[in-house]
């Protein structure tokens, strides 16, 4: 049995048609879109109207993550709490018919192997959709995270691709199609997870894509000029590095941001941001970063 898991395309159609076309050659038996298919990047309503088709047209299945949560919030009965706009314009870039759908997916998928077990796809962990799981989160925090234990417990949510044993459970963190956190490697990222021989084993796949045609699709959707916190989003695509969550988890540039307001803070922190800062940062934040991320 073969299974394709992709997670985090965040509005990133390049690097989500490039993934498919991978996946396609592939030729798995099952696809699972993990989550967090839409939000941050420029073209929303391009991935899920390409991951539905596929829901439709290839029995694909998908998850909701937390970006999802972020984004239906703005539907009539729902309570909108997002400081820094993001999901407001992902939300304004798609329709009602569209959003609802995106609204209506599950948590979770369970496929049940005879002889393999139990394979769980979950966006972030058992704790909920923003609770993630590392490749150095401490193993007594893991097994909570995937409780109660299955054969194998796929996971996306913190950009950070791994595979890890743990007790009888394989783990794998597919990383991320659009936005990836891994030292630099701007690829996306998906897993292969295989049956056979009596056993289960997995593998990050990276996908080279058509960069330059993303930075067009962010200079041509208007999301940097209409949401000021999306430069630190551009710029986390552009590196690779965590640069929004060391931005946000730093006091001073909070602080900076409530003095000055969103716009002039981040260009200020990107202004002052080489390499070597940058990697500084990025280990601060994976240092202290435990379970939850954004």
């Amino acid at each position: 049995m073969k299974i394709a898991i992709l997670s985090d395309v965040h509005g990133h159609w390049p690097a989500l048609q490039a993934t498919a076309e991978h996946i396609h050659t592939w030729r798995p038996d099952v696809v699972i879109v993990n989550g967090d298919i839409v939000n941050r990047g420029p073209k929303p309503a391009e991935c899920w109207a390409f991951v539905r088709q596929q829901m439709a047209d290839s029995g694909w299945l998908a998850t909701r993550g937390n970006h999802e949560d972020y984004v239906v919030q703005y539907l009539p009965g729902y309570s909108a709490d997002d400081p820094h706009d993001l999901s407001r314009w992902t939300f304004e870039q798609m329709e009602t018919a569209a959003l609802t759908h995106l609204a209506a997916l599950p948590l979770s998928h369970t496929i049940h192997h005879p002889q393999g077990g139990e394979v769980r796809v979950i966006h972030a962990s058992m704790r909920g959709t923003k609770y993630g799981i590392w490749h150095h989160s401490p193993d007594d925090e893991v097994r909570s995270q995937i409780a109660p234990a299955p054969a194998v417990f796929v996971t996306g949510h913190t950009h950070f691709p791994f595979v890890r044993q743990l007790d009888e459970t394989l783990i794998i963190n597919a990383g991320a199609t659009g936005t990836l956190c891994d030292h630099g490697d701007t690829r996306a990222t998906y897993a292969q997870l295989v049956w056979q021989s009596g056993r289960w084993s997995a593998e990050i796949v990276r996908v080279p894509y058509d960069r330059a045609q993303t930075e067009r699709d962010y200079h041509q959707s208007g999301i940097l000029e209409q949401v000021p916190i999306a430069q630190l989003v551009f710029a986390e695509w552009q590196t690779s590095w965590p640069v929004l969550a060391a931005w946000g988890r730093n006091e001073r540039w909070r602080g900076r941001e409530k003095e000055v307001g969103t716009a002039v803070a981040a260009a200020e922190f990107l202004a002052q941001l080489d390499l070597p800062a940058l990697q500084t940062l990025a280990r601060q934040f994976w240092a202290t970063e435990k379970s939850i991320s954004t």
